[in-house]
């Protein structure tokens, strides 16, 4: 999705409508939010709580909009491949105004996390769903040769590069390694090269896995993409953390965390994804089920120097299908309306659900 970096109500990673999508998402949420207040509109939740039926809404930490479950869009059961009985980490990206006939306006990513994994894609028309099963998945498996032969490959995120006008695909396998593969249709990759490994962190770090990788600018650091990933550090407790690029293939880390567990009372969190609103940027990541299993948002400035915990971003319900536990958020925009993908129950026993703002 192209973004536009000078305007203040950008919305970072979403999946895009035509015509500079991330200038119009959270302008158009601003008004639904305000419809909501006046009474016109009651159809959000406080922080998306699918348990605050009657309450009075009111917008999210940050000004953002509520979100409130919809629909469960994919199962595994339900799917052709299905290895392992489970799938994780949902990335959305629309692709209608990018590839030439594309196999439908959305191309969602996801995959099974235990091996052999494999990264998978579906398509559909509206982010409401429904969305097909492609036919050969998985479209990057756990081996790849000459490049690499391991027991999983997982988490996909993938990143329109305008400069290149190329669908990027960032994923783990094994835990403590991030690679990078390249595509012009969105189906077919390149292998590129690895991204980051544990090497690159604190020594004792046991795993860097999860990544999702934003455009966004750091003049004072040369930057113009920036990776958020969860890091298993020597205390084995997950912090977030992030590092910075100029191209989005060669990375500097900071090698303490964005966000430490124990910031936010935390035993685990990661997850994490980047959005922006109202001239500053901000952090949307999960805790684990122990710790309530909603998503939690913390302020960190353009130039990510702040550390403001704002607390609960959307709130689990303990029905199906969250089960007590959301992660692993992508956002988007489907014809002025604000969606977030997310993860939905147990940790491999869920699926990917959709809730509308």
């Amino acid at each position: 999705m192209t973004q536009h970096e000078s305007d203040p109500k950008r919305h970072v990673g979403d999946s895009g409508e035509p015509g500079n999508p991330g200038r119009r998402i959270f302008l158009r949420a601003a008004a639904a939010t305000a419809a909501v207040a006046s009474g016109v509109a009651a159809t959000g939740l406080t922080a998306g709580s699918a348990s605050a039926a009657g309450a009075p809404a009111a917008a999210a930490p940050g000004g953002f909009p509520d979100y409130r479950y919809l629909k469960t869009l994919l199962t595994p059961s339900q799917l052709k491949y299905n290895p392992t009985g489970e799938i994780i980490f949902p990335c959305v990206r629309g692709v209608y105004d990018k590839l030439a006939n594309p196999l439908g306006r959305y191309y969602l990513y996801y995959g099974p996390h235990d091996a052999p994994g494999g990264i998978c894609l579906a398509y559909g028309d509206s982010l409401e769903g429904p969305f097909t099963e492609y036919t050969a998945n998985p479209i990057v498996s756990n081996n790849w040769q000459p490049h690499y032969k391991v027991s999983h490959v997982a988490s996909p995120h993938v990143l329109w590069n305008e400069d290149v006008k190329e669908l990027w695909l960032y994923f783990h396998g094994e835990n403590g390694t991030t690679r990078l593969a390249r595509s012009k249709d969105g189906i077919t990759f390149t292998y590129d090269k690895v991204v980051l490994t544990t090497a690159m962190m604190p020594a004792g770090s046991s795993e860097t896995s999860y990544a999702r990788v934003f455009r966004h600018d750091l003049p004072s650091r040369g930057a113009r993409y920036v990776m958020l990933f969860m890091l298993n550090n020597q205390s084995n407790h997950r912090d977030i953390a992030w590092g910075w690029s100029k191209d989005g293939r060669d990375w500097t880390f900071d090698q303490q965390p964005l966000v430490r567990h124990s910031d936010v009372g935390a035993n685990n969190i990661g997850g994490p994804h980047l959005l922006s609103r109202d001239g500053s940027t901000y952090v949307v990541y999960n805790t684990s089920k122990e710790n309530g299993g909603n998503l939690l948002i913390t302020e960190v400035g353009d130039d990510f120097s702040r550390r403001h915990h704002l607390g609960l971003f959307y709130d689990s319900a303990n029905t199906a299908p969250d089960n007590g536990r959301s992660a692993s958020p992508s956002f988007g925009t489907d014809r002025g309306v604000p969606y977030m993908i997310y993860e939905a129950g147990e940790r491999l026993q869920g699926s990917i659900a959709v809730a509308r703002a």
